[in-house]
C-alpha cells in the first residue's frame, strides 16, 4: 500500500513509518520540522519507499491534497504537542490542530481515501469518571485556562471527521492516545518519561509537579504502532474511536522513583508547583485510565511491554 503520513517525522510517525517500510509498504511523510527531526527517519532515510515532502499542512493545502490523491491510506498525526507548547503557544496549537486537520480531512473526503486520525484522552477534560470509555461524555475547562485550547482542538477535529462521514462518506477512524512513549522521544516539551529519564542519567534533580499524587498510564510506541496498524485493516473501524494505552497505573512521584532505581541514579525528587511550572491556575488531572475494550473487541489488540521496558528503552536512546 501507499500511505501518507502527515508528522512523519515526529515521535510515533518516525517510529509508525519504519514499521510499513520495513513490510514493504510506501510512506510519503509530510512534515514542516517545527516539532519533528528527520533523525527520526534517519535509520530509513536511503528507502526508496520512503519520499519526505516539507510542508506545513496549515499553510499548502495544494501539496497535502495532491499527495492525498496519490496514496491509498492517511494516518494524519501531525499537530501541535505537548503541555508546555500548548500552554504558552495555544495560539499555534489552535491554528495547527484545527486548520491542519481541516486540510487534511477534506483531502482524504475529496479523494475518498482511508484516514486514521490522532486525537488524545486530554478531551476527558476533567472528567471524573474512574476509567474514560469512548462514548464518555466530555468535560473541558474554561477558556481562560489555556491548556484546554489543546483539547478542545482535538475534540474539533473528531466532530469534523464526523461531519465529513455524513456529508461526503469519509472513511475515517479516531484513536485517542495516552501517553505514548518510547525511544527517540524528546523531553523538550514536558514528556515526563523522557525528562525524568535525562536528568536521572546526570544525577540530576527529578522534577515532580505538584504533589505527585496524580496517576497516568504509559504505552510503549511499539505497542501504539501495532494498534495504528490493525486500526487500518479493520474494516469495521470506520466511524468509530478508539482509545490506545496501556492500563497501568502509576503516580508521577511513584515515576520518579522506578526511574531513578532503573537507571541507578542518584536523583533527588523535587516537588514543584504547578503555576511555577506553567502557568497560574494550571489544572492537572488526577488519575486519566483508558478503557480499551473497544480496540480489543474490534482488533484484539492490548498493550503488551511493560513501564520497566519502556524506561530502559528510552534510558538505552538517550545514552
Amino acid at each position: 500500500m501507499r500511505f501518507l503520513i502527515t508528522g512523519g517525522a515526529g515521535f510515533i510517525g518516525g517510529h509508525l513509518t519504519e514499521s510499513l517500510l520495513a513490510d514493504g509498504h510506501q510512506v510519503t511523510v509530510i512534515d514542516n520540522f517545527s516539532t519533528g527531526s528527520r533523525a527520526n527517519l534517519a535509520a530509513v532515510q536511503d528507502n526508496p519507499a520512503l519520499r519526505v515532502i516539507e510542508c506545513d499542512i496549515v499553510t499548502d493545502a495544494e501539496t497535502v491534497n495532491a499527495e492525498t490523491a496519490c496514496c491509498d491510506a492517511v494516518i494524519h498525526l501531525a499537530a501541535a504537542v505537548g503541555v508546555e507548547l500548548v500552554v504558552h503557544d495555544p495560539a499555534r496549537t489552535i491554528t495547527t490542530n484545527v486548520h491542519g486537520a481541516e486540510n487534511v480531512l477534506l483531502a482524504a473526503a475529496r479523494h475518498h481515501k482511508r484516514i486514521i486520525a490522532a486525537s488524545t484522552s486530554e478531551v476527558y477534560g476533567k472528567s471524573s469518571h474512574e476509567s474514560f470509555s469512548e462514548s464518555d461524555d466530555l468535560l473541558i475547562g474554561s477558556p481562560f485556562n489555556a491548556r484546554w485550547s489543546y483539547a478542545c482542538s482535538k475534540l474539533l477535529d473528531e466532530f469534523f471527521l464526523m461531519a465529513l462521514r455524513k456529508s461526503s462518506g469519509l472513511d475515517g477512524t479516531i484513536v485517542r492516545f495516552f501517553n505514548t512513549v518510547g525511544p527517540r522521544q524528546t523531553g523538550q516539551y514536558g514528556m515526563v518519561i523522557p525528562r525524568f529519564v535525562g536528568h536521572a542519567l546526570k544525577n540530576e534533580p527529578l522534577e515532580v509537579y505538584g504533589d505527585g499524587g496524580q496517576s497516568r498510564c504509559f504505552c510503549h510506541v511499539s505497542d501504539v504502532v501495532r494498534a495504528i496498524r490493525l486500526l487500518i485493516k479493520c474494516k469495521r473501524a470506520d466511524g468509530a474511536i478508539f482509545n490506545i494505552g496501556s492500563r497501568r497505573e502509576i503516580t508521577i512521584r511513584a515515576l520518579a522513583e522506578l526511574v531513578i532505581a532503573r537507571t541507578g541514579s542518584r536523583s533527588e525528587i523535587h516537588c514543584i508547583p504547578y503555576d511555577q511550572a506553567y502557568e497560574a491556575g494550571f489544572e492537572d488531572m488526577r488519575r486519566r485510565l483508558p478503557d480499551v475494550s473497544r480496540i480489543r473487541e474490534f482488533t484484539g489488540w492490548q498493550s503488551e511491554l511493560s513501564l520497566e521496558r519502556i524506561i530502559d528503552d528510552v534510558a538505552a536512546s538517550l545514552r
